[in-house]
């Protein structure tokens, strides 16, 4: 991702690339740096770069999933003194699909089944993705916490797939499918910078792709 993050800015006329942090490089010297940090490395690398923005004081947007329990509590505790945006999916359509599977649930109401399917790239460690576990949360907030035990996950890992994400909601008598698929990983680092404009100038906190797309 951090090469399409650098591409994308390099097409962009009001960006300019602070630096890249590669292991065992000066994360706080970019940090430093930086207007807005962009943070797409693995969960023990989000521990170093959310403790570093808390130090200098710099938003972060964190596309990072998998994270544990305790790692998330470390950009909680970041955003108390600085923006952050953590999103699991930083393409706009699946912040959307969050915003239509909630109505769908709550509309349909509890006599229907939900499953959640997806299809990734053989190279990808989480399974469920954090995206679909994602949804699975939006259905689990939309029905209260009965909901969680009623949603069963369905994963593959082939190929080279970006990521691909549906949603079934099914009766006795009908079926509702809510889909969403990306082409290329580019929407990533595309919804990424959107996501840093849109943090550069907010107050400390801890906010989402919804917060973005639908604010």
């Amino acid at each position: 991702m951090g090469q399409a993050i650098a591409a994308s800015i390099e097409q962009q006329a009001d960006l300019d690339l602070a630096g890249v942090w590669r292991r065992g490089g000066n994360l706080d010297g970019i940090v430093a740096l930086a207007d807005v940090v962009i943070d797409f490395s693995l969960p023990e690398g989000t521990e170093k770069v959310a403790a570093a923005v808390a130090r200098f004081g710099k938003p972060l947007v964190c596309g990072v999933s998998g994270l544990s329990d305790a790692q998330v509590a470390m950009l909680e505790n970041a955003a108390r003194d600085v923006p952050v945006l953590h999103d699991r999916n930083m393409s706009l359509g699946v912040a959307v699909l969050e915003r239509v599977l909630r109505e769908a649930v709550v509309a349909l109401g509890p006599g229907f089944e939900v499953e959640i399917a997806e299809t990734h790239h053989v190279h990808k460690k989480d399974a469920p993705s954090g995206t679909a576990l994602k949804l699975g949360e939006v259905v689990t907030e939309a029905r209260g916490d009965a909901g969680a035990s009623e949603i069963r996950y369905e994963v593959e890992r082939r190929g080279e797939v970006p990521g691909d994400h549906e949603v079934i909601l099914r009766s006795a008598t009908e079926e509702l499918r809510l889909a969403h698929s990306v082409t290329t990983r580019r929407v990533f680092a595309e919804g990424a910078l959107r996501a840093a404009r849109w943090l550069a100038h907010r107050d400390a906190g801890l906010y989402s792709m919804s917060d973005v797309l639908l604010d």
